[in-house]
């Protein structure tokens, strides 16, 4: 089992953390199948509600917040019945606008393991106004469940009533539908390859900024985070953050990074580099690869 988890469990319901305890292996990076829930739910005795609510401790693990030291954990649930665990970072000496809510960090979790409807949000603190603008930008946001401790389940809609979301601004594709935009650059280099595949995927309907980011660590692992635009703007996640959170729930130093590239559509309004490089730079000396590409 990973050391970040030792205090977690001994948070946990006995049969919980005795079942849980080989799935935390050095591969475990927050993800858990349908399977393995059930699992779960059948050697700890627990509804499935009561058992992620259980879990929230495991995603708080995941958290990285050298400001605040206030660890948060959130899990989102896909359709699929996988559920995919979250957590905050912040990088220090930056601006607060660069941290990531634990709510963002499972949403783009989920978004990069291929979910495209997320039904439930489980964390362990009413999520802040930020995040429920987030989680507005969904398909069918509005309808997404929150889950809090010692408290009614409720929908989106219930904590964000009269919500401006992606409709108001004739987006009729919102994050987490099929994104492809076409972005090509002839290049062998693998990281550049992955890059372009994930800027594809990117969700920017409001600059038309696609964009991604690749870190590679010293031993040649990848970790990649795409441009998650907002309809109110500032909630929008930057790929260099998403791609930094990845690395966090893989359990990867920040230290580690050899190499970051940063790929954009030079058709976006707006471009993503400056962010980037301050973010890196306040968590590894690599400087930032920005490549511009032009979109079919």
């Amino acid at each position: 089992m990973q050391d970040r988890f030792l205090k977690s469990i001994a948070k946990l319901p006995e049969p919980l953390a005795t079942a849980i305890v080989p799935l935390l292996d050095k591969d475990f990076a927050g993800h858990l199948d349908a399977l393995q829930l059930n699992e779960l739910q059948t050697k700890s005795g627990m509804e499935l509600n009561e058992l992620l609510l259980a879990l929230l401790p495991i995603a708080a693990a995941l958290a990285r917040p050298p400001i605040s030291e206030f660890h948060v954990g959130a899990i989102a649930k896909g359709k699929s019945g996988d559920i995919y665990m979250g957590a905050n970072i912040e990088l220090p000496g930056e601006a607060l606008f660069h941290s990531v809510h634990a709510e963002q960090s499972a949403i783009s979790h989920a978004w990069l393991s291929g979910e495209s409807i997320i039904e439930d949000i489980i964390v362990n603190a009413s999520p802040c106004g930020h995040c429920r603008q987030f989680i507005n930008e969904l398909v069918d946001g509005e309808k997404v469940n929150i889950h809090l401790p010692d408290q009614a389940t409720a929908p989106l809609s219930h904590y964000l009533p009269y919500a401006f979301g992606p409709s108001d601004l004739d987006v009729t594709e919102p994050l987490l539908s099929k994104q492809q935009q076409t972005l090509t650059l002839d290049s062998n280099d693998p990281m550049i390859i992955e890059g372009l595949d994930h800027a594809g995927l990117s969700y920017a309907p409001y600059t038309k900024a696609y964009a991604s980011v690749v870190l590679e660590t010293k031993d040649g692992a990848t970790y990649c985070g795409r441009y998650a635009e907002n309809a109110a703007f500032n909630p929008s996640m930057q790929p260099m953050q998403m791609a930094l959170s990845t690395m966090a729930r893989h359990n990867r130093d920040f230290s580690e990074i050899n190499r970051a590239v940063l790929i954009e559509s030079s058709k976006g309004v707006i471009s993503l580099v400056g962010a980037a490089m301050d973010a890196l730079h306040s968590v590894a000396a690599v400087e930032l690869e920005h490549i511009v590409v032009e979109p079919e």
